[in-house]
């Protein structure tokens, strides 16, 4: 009898140590509601009772133990980790090669000579266009404003597409493009009108037309507006409202931003390609060095807007482009294709009377400049001194166009506005700067340099846009009787 207990009293002992190794080892690797479900049905037996209540207390004790050791493990490093953290915040300069490489300056770029010939050659490919148009002539240039206003427009229509809303509104492009439009037969025929009128003769058929599509302009443009006005009331839809007038504010908004400085760019074309030329190559000689100087050279962050912009870059492209604005002067005043104002809308060549701008003045060298030097007097055409005001303004407020188009795109959460031009991103990021110039290239022209008094020309301009034909002939009839009595 006492064997048979002894027996009994060991089985029950293994019985629970192994129960107990198992449950233990299962508490350590699961979760409670899975060991819950688990030991349920062991509960159920009232036989193993005692064996049950032991191994809930062993778990509950584990699960505890357990969880202590998480709290002293995530708790105790939790304030020297802190502190680290806080110091590194508060050191500027940061030593880590990994924190170096991750830099968004061009200097610690590690591919940044890959990205660099990629945009060589589309600068290189660009220049070439450019000058090539140039060479072409007025009408021509005014073209590639245009395409480049177009493909700028898409680009920022693009912004705030959402591909649901715009398959619920199948005409809100064909929308936006009819504003543009309108916007764009509008300016430009207000600048070149006159010049339209001028190409034609009173011979031609196409005279009377254009004439009267002058004088009934600017009707014809608010019809064409009304237009659109009405088709946008009517294409509204429930639920789709405010998608709709936040695309009706930003369509307009762009035709501001665009049609204002094309408008401007087109105007100093027309006044000579010398005011449309050294600008637009102010504006690129200083991206392309502020380039060159940051890539070398560049240490100190610029501005936050545009973290690849450096101080180097910065100061470097200034002096470059107040010493290439002058000398740039020099050579581009030479040419009377470039520096004469077109009248019409031919491409002929030009041959005009020098102005006084372009004629060359003899400049003696300041008394301080060293014995040694070669030349005590040099030529200098009167229009290089106006030149390094455009360079100055191209070299230190232009800038700003750029940096405003960086702080757009952050706000977009964008890279670049598009991926037309390989390097350099769209178009829009190519006119930022371009922009801001062209806008105080005209304003300069006319405050300062363009004479504002009236002249033959200007009024014979007026009369032809003006006066029908039949009118011109009695204006010259009253004016040959007028000379008549005057001499008599």
């Amino acid at each position: 009898m006492r064997i048979l207990s002894y027996f009994l009293l060991c089985f029950a002992f293994s019985h629970t140590t192994i129960f107990v190794f198992f449950f233990s080892f299962f508490a350590l690797s699961a979760n409670l509601s899975s060991f819950s479900s688990l030991f349920l049905p062991i509960s159920a037996s009232k036989s193993h009772f005692p064996i049950d209540v032991i191994l809930l207390i062993f778990f509950a004790k584990n699960k505890t133990l357990r969880a202590m050791e998480e709290e002293n493990v995530t708790s105790s490093p939790s304030t020297p980790v802190h502190r680290l953290r806080h110091r590194r915040r508060s050191n500027e300069v940061v030593m880590d090669g990994d924190r170096v490489n991750a830099s968004p300056l061009l200097v610690n770029d590690r591919n940044k000579y890959k990205s660099f010939m990629v945009r060589t050659y589309s600068t290189l490919w660009m220049i070439g266009g450019f000058v090539l148009i140039v060479y072409m002539g007025h009408l021509y240039i005014t073209a590639m404003v245009v395409v480049i206003q177009i493909f700028m427009a898409k680009e920022l229509f693009n912004l705030l597409r959402k591909a649901p809303e715009d398959k619920c509104l199948p005409w809100i492009k064909q929308l936006n493009w009819h504003f543009f439009f309108t916007a764009m037969l509008f300016v430009y025929g207000r600048i070149l009108s006159q010049r339209l009128a001028n190409t034609m003769t009173a011979d031609q058929f196409f005279y009377r037309l254009v004439t009267g599509l002058i004088k009934y302009h600017m009707a014809i443009c608010y019809l064409l507006y009304i237009i659109g006005f009405m088709w946008f009331i009517l294409t509204l839809k429930k639920k789709m409202y405010k998608y709709q007038f936040g695309q009706y504010a930003w369509t307009h908004m762009i035709l501001i931003v665009v049609f204002t400085q094309s408008s401007f760019t087109v105007a100093n074309i027309f006044e000579g390609i010398f005011w449309f030329l050294l600008p637009a190559s102010l504006i690129i000689i200083n991206d392309i060095f502020a380039y060159i100087f940051g890539f070398f050279f560049g240490r100190t962050p610029l501005i936050k807007l545009s973290p690849k912009k450096t101080w180097e870059g910065f100061i470097g492209a200034s002096v470059t482009t107040i010493i290439s604005a002058f000398v740039l002067a020099n050579i581009l005043g030479r040419y009377p294709w470039l520096t004469c104002p077109r009248q019409d809308l031919s491409t002929g060549w030009l041959q005009c009377d020098a102005d006084p701008l372009f004629k060359p003045e003899p400049f003696a060298l300041p008394a301080w400049i060293p014995e040694w030097f070669p030349w005590k007097e040099m030529t200098v055409l009167p229009v290089q001194w106006h030149a390094l005001c455009l360079g100055l303004f191209a070299s230190i407020i232009a800038p700003f166009g750029g940096f405003f188009a960086s702080g757009f795109k952050r706000a977009f959460k964008i890279k670049d506005f598009g991926d037309s031009i390989p390097g350099h991103g769209g178009i829009t990021d190519r006119m930022d700067c371009q922009m801001v110039m062209a806008v105080f290239a005209y304003i300069y022209l006319q405050s300062f340099i363009v004479s504002q008094s009236v002249s033959v020309d200007k009024i014979l301009d007026q009369i032809l846009t003006n006066l029908t034909f039949e009118e011109q002939q009695a204006l010259f009839v009253k004016l040959g009787q007028m000379l008549k009595d005057k001499l008599s």
